[in-house]
């Protein structure tokens, strides 16, 4: 039994009694129902049953396919239908210029999402300026385009403003937007009022550009006195976005400029483009040079034009905006052009909620105020869907959602026959449309506004999940339409990679397809069976064929066998050079071009993953910034703090400076201090600039907000630091008659070292750190001693001289009588630096030779011995370093490199990260309290940062080119 149609519309009107016909062609062909009629017309049930609905007139194509259907009189109904589409014109034409009647009080002067329509220009208000811009515009050229963000507003100012102004001067006025086929909708548009049809215009518009300037003049000269025609082509972007066919595309923009350019022109074309979409529109060559001169750009509102645009549509139906709103809504709006969507609809929530004529601050936050009004409107439609209209919601939005690759994510509108027939999505689409999230057009769909895509994190969320299938989806839709306007063509099926890649679709409990994309895919798949079974069949041929010569293809597959091998080790041999070669010049060029570096870097290391490409890598993928505009002496980085509670409070006390506070000093004479937090975005707090000559040491006190600096004038300054921002001098000393070169502090924090280029080594009591009182001076050395350090338990005191070649350790258990433990040569031309391991008695120090790294075991301080030499610098080192949990041991060496080798088992040391790519020496490094960043200081001023676990940091390479 055939279905029952609901009853037509009331009135007499031309498209009802053309409807009223068709529904009696049909009873009288036996009443068949829609689904045969569409097996019969190739049409869909949707677009055949509102063929007959009454409610707009079918297309000419539609109407042959119905009547056809229904075994009726083909001519004598397309004759039918050339009259009742020239009564609608006639009957358009003659309420052109016939006012609207007043709005009903109680709908919203608002459309929310929705921009504003010519119907409701009487509340549209806020962009006069650009309108009359526009106006004036319009009067010297005939080719314009109006540019703005997207939710800016364009549709609104081309419908609500420019639209009926242009109308009120007399001028014909046709808007349409380009969609997948812009020659279709300019022929759909221009039929009416050209008394033709859209099959015959579009036939003439594929003809040559230039009918169109005839067709609009027609419609110009069929007018009663002069006449022009204005274009308004809205969201021109679609010609990029959903028009897939570049010939197409070019042939309608040749079209429009071929129309204003002509010497008797007609017309004006105004263009609505987004702003993003600037780009494209220059690549056509002649739209370029057409907009040289024909831009007009729509920005934010200013405060007055916002507020007439919020106060304005309410004072039209006698109401007001309360002042507190006003004054949010302006704030939250003002400088951002692309909000005016998300205002409306949060102005038409709060008119919903409204407190008799008055607009209150009150139900704007009901509505979820400007920032969740979309949200809450959205997702209160969704919410109240069962579980099967919320999967069928989920298809139907990614289906108005194109997804964009180079450019953003835009809305798309898509025709009835792309949707599913079943109740779930036609209840879904029926409530969407009530809540404005979605505009239907009689058989298109498309979301009200872009900025739902963005505003509704429901359907971000969806995007992002779904993003690749997207684009799969939407290629077999609109290869099935293809395979469907081809009558089923096997040629136009799906093959190869587009095959494979749709597959997953085919198995999906919850694809989203619908009836004509699931047939298409699986006549794919049985023509992607059939030829595979057809392959099957032709390799057991070959197979029967090949077992002839099996002895030749023996010997054919051990020769091919045995150059593959050689021909692999020869390419191993290539790659093994090339990324050599790579990552040799990646360092070189590393503080030249740093991004190329690390792309160079990260090439070398994936054409042939080693130690080589791996150190280059992570040498370019260190943080650097200018610490000192001159040359880099020292750094220094909180101390560990040890386990168990430290000492009193205050800048003596515990509760040193966090983890994240670096001191660098350098030859500018000042100390600064940075917050490395953030690695790779270090922030300078404070310059300290006591000191007048070079600064060349530089300690801090553990468990204690004091740093302790010394340089070529001799004084040593202790500074407050307990606010990084803001430091203080503590005190000033001069122990010393020549440059001061190493500081160190004990582990207590109540005794300072300081050493320098007279030889002497002076132990200060600093329990107050106001007021430090000497101590002992340690003879021993004969010439400048570079370099101090305390054990960690605080029993010794190693001291090594730069010129004398010798490290001493003293015995510091008694601060006021130190006794000399040990005094030998470790090196053979200088002796740099000396560290303590924080676990056991190991010492590393460094200085010159052929292996300037040596680590000795100190179990027994009058015998230190030598456990191993680390390989590796080529040049002296001068400053070393262990990590805080031990494991770990850096150097710094003139030879413009930094290592770190792993020293859990001391007599044999791994070398685990070798970092090149230095300008200068490197003359200091330090790891961070935590022990998760190295940080090194170069000559040249520059101070660099990497983390210790490099196995953390490749994954991410490619985010940090």
């Amino acid at each position: 039994m055939p279905r029952r149609e609901s009853p037509l519309p009331e009135g007499d009107g031309p498209v009802v009694r053309f409807a009223a016909g068709l529904r009696e062609l049909r009873r009288a062909a036996g009443g068949p129902s829609y689904y045969e009629l569409a097996a019969r017309a190739h049409y869909s049930v949707a677009t055949l049953s509102s063929a007959a609905a009454g409610r707009r007139l079918p297309s000419l194509e539609v109407t042959r396919g119905y009547v056809l259907a229904c075994g009726g009189d083909v001519r004598r109904w397309e004759a039918l239908w050339h009259t009742t589409a020239a009564d609608l014109a006639a009957a358009a034409r003659s309420t052109a210029h016939t006012p609207a009647p007043p709005a009903d009080p109680v709908d919203s002067p608002y459309p929310g999402l929705a921009s504003f329509g010519s119907g409701q220009s009487r509340f549209f208000f806020g962009r006069e300026r650009v309108i009359e811009q526009l106006r004036g515009r319009l009067t010297q050229q005939r080719f314009i385009a109006l540019f703005g963000a997207s939710g800016a507003g364009k549709s609104s100012v081309l419908h609500a403003g420019l639209s009926p102004s242009l109308r009120g001067e007399g001028r014909i006025v046709l808007t349409l937007t380009p969609g997948a086929r812009p020659l279709e909708e300019l022929a759909v548009h221009l039929a009416a009022p050209a008394s033709s049809t859209p099959g015959r215009l579009l036939e003439e518009l594929r003809a040559h550009p230039g009918n169109l300037h005839l067709l609009l003049r027609q419609i110009a000269t069929a007018q009663t006195g002069p006449a022009e025609v204005v274009l308004v082509v809205d969201q021109f972007e679609e010609l990029f976005t959903l028009c897939t066919r570049p010939e197409e595309r070019n042939h309608f923009i040749d079209a429009l400029l071929a129309a204003t350019r002509a010497h008797n022109s007609a017309c004006r074309v105004v263009l609505g483009v987004r702003a993003d979409f600037y780009a494209p529109c220059i690549a056509h060559a002649e739209l370029a040079r057409a907009l040289d001169a024909a831009m007009v750009t729509l920005g934010a509102m200013d405060g007055e034009e916002l507020h007439r645009a919020i106060c304005r549509p309410a004072q039209a139906v006698g109401c007001r905006v309360e002042g507190r709103l006003l004054a949010y809504l302006i704030a939250q709006v003002q400088g951002s052009a692309g909000m005016l969507p998300l205002l409306s609809h949060a102005l038409r929530e709060t008119w919903r909620r409204r407190r008799g004529t008055v607009l209150t601050m009150e139900a704007c936050r009901s509505a979820g105020c400007i920032e969740h009004a979309l949200t809450h409107t959205a997702e209160r439609f969704y919410q109240a869907l069962s579980a099967r209209q919320q999967d069928a919601a989920r298809h139907l939005f990614l289906r108005l959602v194109a997804v964009g690759e180079d450019v953003k994510d835009t809305k798309r509108r898509i025709t009835g026959s792309e949707l599913s027939c079943d109740p779930d999505t036609a209840a879904v689409l029926e409530r969407a449309a009530a809540a404005r999230l979605i505009t239907v057009d009689g058989r298109h769909v498309e979301l009200t506004h872009e900025a739902l895509i963005t505003g509704w994190p429901r359907l971000g969320g969806w995007l992002e999940e779904d993003r690749e299938v997207l684009r799969t989806r939407r290629q077999l839709t609109e290869a099935a339409a293809t395979w469907a306007h081809l009558e089923q063509d096997p040629g136009a099926l799906l093959r190869g990679t587009r095959l494979r890649a749709a597959r997953p679709l085919a198995h999906a409990k919850d694809a989203g397809l619908t009836a004509r994309e699931q047939a298409y895919l699986q006549a794919s798949l049985a023509a992607h069976h059939a030829e595979a079974a057809a392959a099957t069949r032709r390799r057991r041929v070959r197979r029967l064929l090949t077992a002839a010569s099996a002895v030749l293809m023996v010997i054919s597959l051990t020769a091919c066998v045995l150059a593959v091998r050689a021909g692999r080790q020869v390419a191993a041999q290539r790659d093994e050079a090339v990324a050599r070669n790579a990552s040799t010049q990646a360092t070189g060029l590393w503080h030249r071009s740093p991004g190329l570096a690390a792309q160079l870097a990260l090439a070398a290391y994936r054409l042939r993953p080693g130690r080589h490409s791996r150190n280059a890598l992570l040498s370019t993928l260190m943080s650097t910034w200018q610490a000192h505009r001159a040359e880099m002496y020292a750094l220094a980085t909180p101390p560990t703090p040890p386990a168990g509670p430290g000492g009193a409070g205050g800048p003596g006390g515990a509760g040193g400076p966090g983890g994240s506070i670096l001191a660098t000093a350098g030859r500018d004479r000042t100390v600064r201090l940075w917050d490395i937090h953030a690695a790779r975005h270090p922030r300078q707090t404070a310059v300290l600039s006591g000191h007048r000559n070079a600064v060349y040491a530089l300690a801090w006190r553990p468990h204690s907000p004091v740093l302790a600096s010394a340089g070529a004038d001799r004084a040593i300054i202790l500074w407050d630091t307990t606010d990084p921002h803001h430091p203080r001098r503590l005190a000033t000393l001069h122990p010393h008659t020549h440059t001061i070169r190493a500081l160190a502090f004990s582990p207590s924090g109540q005794s300072l070292v300081s050493a320098g280029s007279d030889g002497d080594v002076v132990l200060w009591n600093t329990r107050s750190v106001t007021h430090p009182a000497p101590g002992a001076r340690l003879p021993g050395h004969h010439d400048e001693v570079r370099s101090v350090a305390f054990s960690p338990d605080g029993r010794l005191l190693a001291s090594a001289g730069g010129g004398d070649q010798r490290v001493i350790l003293w015995d510091t258990t008694s601060p006021t009588h130190p006794i000399r433990r040990a005094d030998w040569h470790p090196h053979t031309t200088t002796a740099l630096s000396v560290a303590f391991s924080p676990r056991g008695a190991l010492l590393a120090t460094s200085g010159g030779g052929d292996r300037p790294v040596k680590l000795w075991r100190l179990t027994q301080p009058r015998h230190p011995v030598l456990l191993t030499a680390l390989d590796g610098p080529t040049d002296v080192v001068g400053d070393v370093h262990f990590s805080p949990d031990a494991r770990l041991l850096a150097a710094a060496s003139d030879d413009r490199t930094a290592r770190i080798w792993q020293v859990t088992s001391p007599r044999r040391p791994q070398e685990q990260l070798l970092l090149t790519g230095f300008t200068t020496a490197v003359l200091a490094l330090r790891f961070t309290p935590d022990g998760q960043q190295l940080i090194t200081g170069v000559f040249d001023g520059t101070t660099h940062t990497l983390p210790t676990h490099p196995d953390r940091l490749l994954p991410r390479a490619c985010a940090h080119t």
